[in-house]
């Protein structure tokens, strides 16, 4: 492990990363890999999840590459293999897979002084969240879950953040799935459809487009018998690390 150098395009596996005691082996990173602040400042940057500069990672000589399967292009991810070593892909679709991805670092990098056990920490206190979660109700909605407008976009009932949403009963539209991959999995809304009759809550998430209070009037026209929330997109779509705590944010929203 004494050549370990890491890097990491997807932001919560970074957050992970440093979580796991890793930081000092992470040798790049994504513009977009913010958390934790402090920790990631001096890790040089590679461009972001979708047009990374494979030159200068190149040049940074990676033992291994994080990536995900949506967050990251299938181009790219053909580029790292012929240069790195070993790419780790990962495709965390509900909250319940962040055990399989902490076991997934663990394999990997687990050989390391206190990886492991602060990885059975984290395993932890996800296993209690998501067993909290099977003894609570909620009741039932139809919810929006924006991420994008101009066009808006919203997400399909396959992806991380569907399935995080349904731990409190809250079901999104469109009733779709959209497949293992694609856009597809962020289907757009175009306004006229007439299933948003029935939308209950309308979530604005924080990112990664940045709703603000400014676009509730626009949420409601769109879903003139909705509520409209402004929601913690980082807590909602994040894994790994925050996973936990997005479980418990979800909670106190649906209180």
């Amino acid at each position: 492990m004494a050549a370990l150098r890491i890097a990491s395009l997807v932001p919560s596996l970074t957050e992970l990363l440093v979580v796991l005691g890793l930081r000092e082996h992470i040798v790049a990173r994504t513009g977009f890999c913010i958390h934790p602040a402090d920790a990631v400042r001096d890790i040089p940057k590679v461009g972001g999840t979708k047009d990374v500069n494979l030159a200068k990672l190149r040049r940074l000589a990676p033992s291994h590459v994080l990536v995900n399967v949506d967050e990251n292009r299938l181009d790219t991810v053909q580029a790292l293999r012929e240069f790195v070593p070993e790419v780790i892909v990962t495709h965390p679709c509900a909250p319940q897979d962040n055990l399989a991805l902490i076991d997934q670092l663990v394999a990997a990098f687990g050989a390391l002084p206190g990886v492991a056990e602060r990885a059975a920490a984290c395993r932890h206190e996800l296993a209690q969240e998501l067993a909290l979660m099977r003894t609570q109700t909620h009741p039932a909605q139809d919810v929006l879950y924006l991420i994008w407008r101009e066009p808006w976009m919203s997400v399909a009932r396959d992806t991380y953040i569907s399935r995080m949403l349904a731990q409190v009963q809250w079901n999104t539209l469109p009733e779709v799935d959209g497949g293992a991959h694609g856009a597809a999995r962020y289907p757009v809304v175009h306004g006229d459809e007439p299933w948003l009759a029935d939308v209950q809550q309308v979530l604005l998430s924080s990112e990664p487009y940045a709703f603000g209070p400014q676009h509730v009037d626009a949420a409601r026209a769109l879903c003139p018998h909705a509520r409209v929330r402004i929601v913690d997109g980082e807590l909602i779509s994040w894994y790994g690390a925050r996973a936990a705590a997005g479980l418990r944010y979800l909670r106190e929203l649906a209180a």
